[in-house]
């Protein structure tokens, strides 16, 4: 008999008991803005940036009120000029191209691999050709390329990497945290993220020039003293007078809702990858399906899957969208003609200019994306794995 799912894909686990009671005691007190304190009280939001900072090992860290706001202000406080352009992946989600054009730079995307990272090679090439100096790499869905190899080519051009870490909070790249390796990173607190607050960002670095101009773009007036993860007061006598408030905070709510969620990130990741394996193992040697190699420097946090069907007719692939769609499985097409939700490609971007991709353009044309979230069982996944199995191979033995 034919079975079909019945799960909600947008539906998180709910915000831990913990989350909930920390938030009930901002909302009780009312003090939700990060700087309306009483004496000695140190903010919800300086605790999240003291912790966030100590589990990835940095100096300084800034809660912001998104992903993308985090993006555009970490372009802004390493310098980038009106106009520069900025290298990006050609695969990735409208905050990045649009973080980009809000600090206003120039998106020059470079080629992505058949494993969903970014082409070194054209990295290479990308530098050389357009003189960009600035680098806003995005683990998209959680997928890190060679982070050593990246290093050595940017390094040796001049090139500042900043990180788009919003799929890869607590995922490692050779042992060393996603987020680690360029002079800023960024995380997305958004509600499909690892950690939720249904909105939110965190900006993370070592360089205390770099937090000193960040935390006065985010809005901090001359409240930065008041910063624990934050660079030292000194740093700011010119910086806080030349530089623009963007106004872009985090509050003491959201940060009470995260902070017991960071606590749990580790063990909510071996969750995620759990169900990414299970899945894995469930699509193995399906005709016409192509799974994500992943190299074994790569620890991953997989809170979505991937897998391509390479150089089938557009036609059917998006047979295989419906057919799955009608059985309760959401898939998401990148080679869909139009942007549809959430997804949507480099030439649906059209305050960029026109770029010629074909080798993303391939990868994309045969692109499923799916999510994972932890309200599904293990069980869940293989009914899952089961019916795109079924529908590949349906269509797949009627042609391509």
């Amino acid at each position: 008999m034919t079975r079909d799912f019945t799960g909600n894909f947008t539906q998180q686990e709910a915000i831990p008991q913990a989350g909930i009671d920390a938030a009930l005691r901002v909302m009780q007190h009312g003090r939700l803005h990060r700087y309306n304190v009483v004496q000695g009280e140190v903010a919800e939001a300086v605790s999240l940036e003291l912790e966030f900072a100590a589990y990835m090992g940095v100096k300084f860290c800034l809660s912001v009120a998104s992903g993308g706001y985090a993006l555009a202000a970490a372009l802004r406080a390493v310098g980038l000029g009106q106009g520069d352009k900025v290298l990006t992946n050609a695969f990735t989600l409208a905050p990045v191209p649009g973080a980009i054009a809000n600090a206003g730079g120039v998106p020059v995307f470079v080629e992505v691999t058949d494993d969903l990272v970014m082409d070194l090679d054209d990295l290479q090439s990308k530098i050389a050709t357009s003189g960009a100096r600035h680098l806003m790499l995005s683990h998209m869905r959680g997928h890190i390329v060679d982070m050593d190899a990246l290093m050595a080519i940017c390094d040796a051009s001049g090139v500042t990497v900043i990180e788009d870490c919003a799929h890869t909070m607590g995922a490692k790249w050779n042992g060393v945290l996603s987020g680690r390796h360029g002079l800023v990173s960024c995380y997305s607190t958004q509600t499909f993220k690892h950690i939720n607050s249904g909105e939110g960002g965190l900006l993370l670095t070592d360089d205390a020039q770099v937090m000193a101009r960040a935390t006065m773009l985010s809005g901090s007036y001359m409240l930065y003293g008041s910063h624990e993860a934050g660079a030292p007061d000194a740093t700011f006598k010119d910086i806080s007078l030349d530089t623009p408030n963007c106004s872009g905070r985090m509050d003491n709510l959201r940060a009470a809702i995260l902070r017991p969620q960071l606590a749990a990130l580790d063990g909510q990741a071996q969750k995620w990858n759990a169900r990414y394996r299970r899945m894995e193992a469930g699509l193995k040697n399906v005709a016409g399906l192509r799974l994500i190699t992943r190299s074994e420097k790569e620890h991953y946090v997989a809170s979505s899957f991937q897998f391509t069907l390479p150089d089938w007719n557009k036609d059917k692939v998006r047979d295989v969208q419906k057919r799955c769609a009608t059985r309760g499985v959401e898939l998401k097409w990148f080679g869909a003609d139009a942007p549809t939700g959430f997804t949507s490609r480099h030439d649906s971007w059209r305050y960029v200019d026109a770029q010629k991709l074909p080798q993303t353009d391939r990868v994309l044309a045969g692109l499923l994306d799916m999510r994972l979230p932890l309200t599904f069982s293990l069980e869940d996944c293989d009914l899952l794995a089961a019916i795109i199995r079924e529908e590949v191979n349906a269509a797949y033995q009627a042609g391509i």
